[in-house]
């Protein structure tokens, strides 16, 4: 028998909960830029994939940071 808790607690649960949410509002270019950081190729190999810069590829993943940010602090006021 466990005594201790297992696995992440309640914060955290509700916490990852919230960005889910968030990212569910999230135009799909931008929530696929959000998911292409956990691919484990590079930004440049997803770039080249699509057929876009590199540059580009950055941009969109800030703005789709930016905008998964401001998403969150909307919610969490």
């Amino acid at each position: 028998m466990l005594r201790e808790p297992v696995g992440p607690d309640l914060e955290a649960q509700v916490a990852a909960r919230e960005v889910l949410d968030a990212m569910t509002e999230l135009p799909p270019w931008q929530l696929e830029a959000l998911l292409s950081v956990d691919d484990p190729e590079s930004l440049v190999a997803y770039a080249k994939r699509r057929r876009m810069n590199p540059s580009t590829a950055a941009s969109r993943l800030r703005i789709a940071r930016e905008a998964l940010a401001l998403k969150l602090r909307r919610w969490r006021r």
